[in-house]
């Protein structure tokens, strides 16, 4: 069965991290006591490791399943004419999940025992021997690339021939405790992501047939052994500092309308019941030494604390993030409702992290040496530092000194190279960067960093041109939701720096969604460990995450305060919120994590998950969505019964807003002013909408147009 996040709830038992072998691997048992001395790795290594590649198209080759380990299978490149070979190249499978852990499973199926010759014909009757190790067990090189020198050797037929398979490892039973590997299972198989035959400095392989062995080989597959390189390369260190540009010639965006970040009140409606179900959920599903044990575990207050059940993954793996959970929310909720008890939970939480912050500014709840452990690279840094910035914005002066000491640790860091692609799902901490970057206490190292480890060129490219295959293709990780993230931080980096290329790409890529993967009503339709092909919006698959439409409504936003008189964006905030993130809420008691569309809703959870963390986020930021302040005036985007008050031209303002919608249409505003003043209101004209939209300006009749433009008017 698959690992996901949602098995992990029930079946995970063991998690471990994975390590690039550095010595010969275990014994096989009985079969190794036949075998002579083990084959040392290090000379066959590349000093190169391979990216995991998940997405459908780059999966590995796989031969047929056996349950003898001792067959003979074979896989045979055609160059198409002999060329001299230099040497042969193997890049290891990195594609399915590791039993038990949230880790890919690299290395998996890598033969035990094989040889590799080269021929002119393809019968292979005088063959030449390029290496052989078909009397040792060569060990498991895990994610390393390995490669095979061929000196003076001439052909055109390339043989990859396996005597002796690995054993596919097994999740372990239920209830069971392991250390290190996971146990062998049953199955053997030959599996590998590719092969290279390297001549005069190229991969003369690459598009070139390839054929197996009848009985045991796996002639649907084969073909991936000769599949053209990813777009960036194979391997998982990235580290490309011509694109980290000089600060100096920034040019930055100024946007044209601004989210406020406070004076909105609600006064009934669904925001405000959505908000108040927010509370009583943070509120009633941890206290806050369960949100600080794993900080505590770390400086060592607390100690020998045994997971069970969801907190095995969702907790001790993603150490700190139960704590970003609920500072998002409850960051974001404490802008618009002060709520004593919310408030003081916050300030507990961030003093408790400044308590366990190292001299050296380091504040994870992890220790810095697991940082590739699970999704602690990604996932639970961006958790923390999105939670510890609403806590900012809320009020907590101590929240922002706290993220600029960490990040000030972390831009100089000397993994930052494997970041990207050696972490699971590593561009989820794009993000991290590029909001701190925003901030009031951003430097330009924080983009800078991105830039530099994360921002993968072909990938913008293929965006803009608006290659489908860019999305539910990605080449270097599971194809996800999560993918939204990283887009959220390229255009945090046109903001910073006014480069159109981030633009281009990302406004790509959100039309891209929009088009292809977005379900009736508004839900993504992309979700890991499924192959979501365009336009696919299954009825009977649990898509649509919350967690997605989360991060949609914030993309989107980002594109509304650019551009606010573009409907668009507005459309896709309602349609995310109303239909998804209100509807995944289950009253106070907790958060659903998918959005299904036949049947019945599914039960909710409170135990921590990613939709509840980006869930808890969303429905805390509700009243921020609803206006935008712009320096002639104010946007109105949504219809909820509220009140902004505002500054205009250094006069104190406000719109009261009266309404049952969705339930009923009509809507009353009453502008208010301290002192003369005046101010274009600009009312959105929803898509949606099958007639003309007529607003009464006494002593004006206001009607909207085929365009969708807002009406605007002004307010005196």
């Amino acid at each position: 069965m698959r690992l996901t996040r949602r098995n992990f709830l029930i079946r995970t038992t063991y998690a471990g991290a994975g390590l690039a072998s550095k010595g010969p691997a275990k014994s096989l048992g009985s079969l190794a006591a036949a075998s002579a001395s083990p084959v040392q790795l290090l000379p066959y290594l590349t000093g190169l490791r391979m990216a995991a590649t998940p997405a459908t198209a780059y999966r590995a080759y796989r031969s047929k399943v056996v349950a003898n380990p001792e067959i003979t299978t074979w896989a045979q490149v055609d160059l198409g004419k002999s060329f001299p070979i230099d040497s042969i190249r193997f890049f290891p499978a990195s594609e399915r999940m590791y039993p038990g852990r949230d880790q890919y499973y690299a290395g998996e199926g890598f033969p035990v025992r094989f040889r590799i010759e080269a021929a002119d014909n393809p019968a292979f009757t005088n063959p030449v021997s390029i290496a052989d190790f078909t009397q040792s067990d060569f060990p498991d090189p895990k994610d390393n690339i390995t490669q095979y020198q061929a000196a003076d050797t001439h052909g055109r037929y390339v043989r990859l021939t396996a005597t002796r398979l690995r054993a596919v490892k097994i999740t372990p039973h239920q209830g069971s405790q392991i250390e290190g590997e996971a146990p062998d299972g049953p199955d053997y198989t030959l599996t590998l992501a590719k092969m290279a035959v390297l001549s005069g400095g190229r991969d003369v392989a690459v598009g070139c047939t390839v054929i197996a062995d009848e009985e045991h080989g796996n002639s649907d597959l084969v073909s991936q052994l000769t599949r053209s390189y990813r777009q960036d390369g194979e391997e998982i260190r990235y580290d490309n500092p011509h694109a980290a540009t000089d600060p100096s010639t920034w040019k930055p965006m100024k946007l044209r309308a601004q989210a406020p970040k406070t004076g909105v009140t609600l006064d009934g409606g669904l925001f405000q019941i959505a908000m108040q179900n927010n509370i009583e959920y943070l509120l009633n599903s941890y206290t806050t030494d369960d949100l600080l044990r794993q900080f505590y575990e770390r400086t060592g207050k607390i100690m020998n604390f045994k997971p069970t059940g969801s907190q095995i993954f969702w907790e001790e793996d993603l150490a700190g993030s139960n704590a970003g959970r609920f500072l998002m929310g409850a960051g974001n909720t404490l802008r618009w409702i002060d709520h004593p008890e919310l408030r003081r939970r916050v300030n507990v939480i961030v003093d408790a992290i400044e308590e366990c912050r190292q001299p050296n500014g380091y504040i994870m709840a992890y220790p810095e040496d697991t940082i590739f452990y699970s999704e602690r690279a990604a996932y639970t840094r961006a958790w923390l530092t999105h939670g510890l910035l609403e806590a900012a914005y809320s009020g907590n002066a101590k929240a922002l000194p706290l993220l600029r000491s960490y990040y000030d640790w972390f831009n100089q860091q000397p993994f930052l190279p494997d970041m990207l692609r050696g972490a699971i799902q590593g561009g989820q901490g794009m993000i991290a960067n590029t909001r701190v970057a925003t901030s009031p206490v951003g430097k330009p190292a924080d983009a800078q960093v991105i830039q530099q480890y994360y921002q993968e060129d072909a990938w913008l490219k293929g965006l803009a041109r608006r290659e489908k295959e860019q999305v539910w293709q990605y080449p270097y990780d599971r194809p996800h939701c999560y993918l939204l993230t990283n887009l959220e931080a390229y255009l945090d980096l046109y903001l910073l720096t006014g480069e159109p290329v981030y633009r281009d790409a990302v406004l790509g890529a959100w039309e891209l969604y929009r088009a292809h993967w977005e379900q009736v009503g508004g839900s993504i339709s992309i979700i890991e460990f499924q192959k979501d092909p365009p336009d696919c919006n299954y009825l009977q698959q649990k898509l649509g995450e919350l967690c997605g439409s989360s991060f949609w409504v914030f993309l989107s936003q980002r594109f509304q305060l650019l551009n606010p008189d573009d409907e668009h964006f507005a459309s896709e905030i309602e349609k995310s919120i109303y239909n998804v993130g209100i509807a995944n809420q289950d009253g106070g008691t907790g958060l659903r994590y998918h959005t299904v569309l036949e049947g019945k809703k599914e039960k909710s959870t409170h135990h921590n998950t990613c939709c509840e963390g980006q869930g808890t986020r969303l429905l805390g930021s509700l009243p921020e969505h609803i206006y935008s302040i712009a320096p002639g005036g104010l946007y109105v985007h949504l219809y909820e019964p509220s009140t902004i008050r505002w500054q205009q031209d250094g006069q104190s303002m406000s719109l009261t807003v009266k309404t049952h919608f969705p339930f009923e249409t009509g809507v009353q505003g009453m502008i208010k002013t301290d002192a003369p003043t005046s101010a274009n209101i600009r009312i959105r004209v929803p898509s949606w909408a099958t007639e003309i939209l007529l607003i009464s300006h006494f002593p004006r009749l206001l009607k909207s147009s085929d365009t969708r433009a807002p009406i605007s008017f002004r307010a005196r």
